[in-house]
């Protein structure tokens, strides 16, 4: 019974604090504690949200081609070089330290950039997505690779297991709960790197509608923008988790029964 509380409590809670942020702009909006065209009120976003529907969804339309094909090149490129790091120490060893370095450049400085050597068309934006996504993917398969048991790899080689063999049926599924890790960061943080590269440069998606609505000073659209990207960030983690359960279904069931 008592866990059955935790597991309502934890699904309700997030619920709670959203309705109280709402409820706390609102009234800062009401009491005019911040100016309007500074703040402007939740009922207006949700109104401009409602009125723009039709034309944010036709932006997102181009923004999502860009965020799926940059994190599925960016999960192939993340596979790869996991993969080839855990087999070769010395790729590990060479490659590591530039991955942690590519991840301490501000992805607005790299956008410019890459708007600049391939232009206004979706490349830039596909490549910015990849190299959003790639890192903690490559960090998930890295760590599940590392953390697998080696009881069970010495029982493969016992059993005359080559190393595709043991990286088949040892290492893949062992690294497959901090792949998906990986991915719902990654998720998230697709739809960001592709409306910052819209944002500094292209003809179509959602961060160009935001520029424009931004330089006509219609704020309520802007955080309507905002939300709008939220969401679909969320609706991603979602597929992801969905796409977990498929693939893991026995974490699930054990999920189940620790609620029962």
């Amino acid at each position: 019974m008592t866990k059955r509380l935790q597991s309502i409590t934890n699904k309700t809670a997030p619920i709670g604090a959203i309705i109280v942020i709402f409820l706390l702009w609102l009234f800062a909006c009401n009491m005019e504690l911040v100016p309007a065209y500074m703040l402007p009120s939740p009922v207006d976003v949700v109104r401009a949200f409602v009125d723009n529907f039709s034309i944010m969804m036709k932006q997102a339309s181009v923004t999502l081609q860009e965020t799926v094909y940059g994190l599925a090149i960016g999960i192939v490129i993340a596979f790869v070089v996991a993969a080839l790091m855990d087999r070769f120490a010395i790729l590990y060893k060479a490659i590591y330290p530039v991955l942690v370095v590519t991840q301490t450049i501000p992805t607005i400085a790299i956008a410019p950039l890459l708007v600049l050597w391939m232009g206004f068309g979706m490349a830039p934006k596909i490549t910015l997505v990849v190299i959003t996504t790639f890192f903690p993917i490559a960090i998930g398969l890295l760590n599940g690779f590392e953390n697998v048991d080696p009881d069970a790899v010495n029982l493969m080689r016992s059993m005359g297991a080559g190393r595709l063999q043991i990286f088949r049926y040892v290492k893949l599924p062992n690294a497959t709960a901090s792949f998906f890790s990986g991915l719902r960061v990654s998720a998230a943080y697709a739809v960001v790197g592709a409306v910052v590269s819209e944002w500094l440069g292209g003809f179509e998606g959602l961060g160009v509608y935001m520029t424009r609505v931004k330089k006509a000073y219609a704020f309520d659209k802007m955080f309507a923008v905002i939300l709008f990207i939220s969401a679909i960030s969320l609706v991603l983690m979602g597929i992801v988790v969905l796409l977990e359960r498929a693939a893991m279904p026995w974490v699930h069931k054990k999920e189940i029964k620790g609620v029962k």
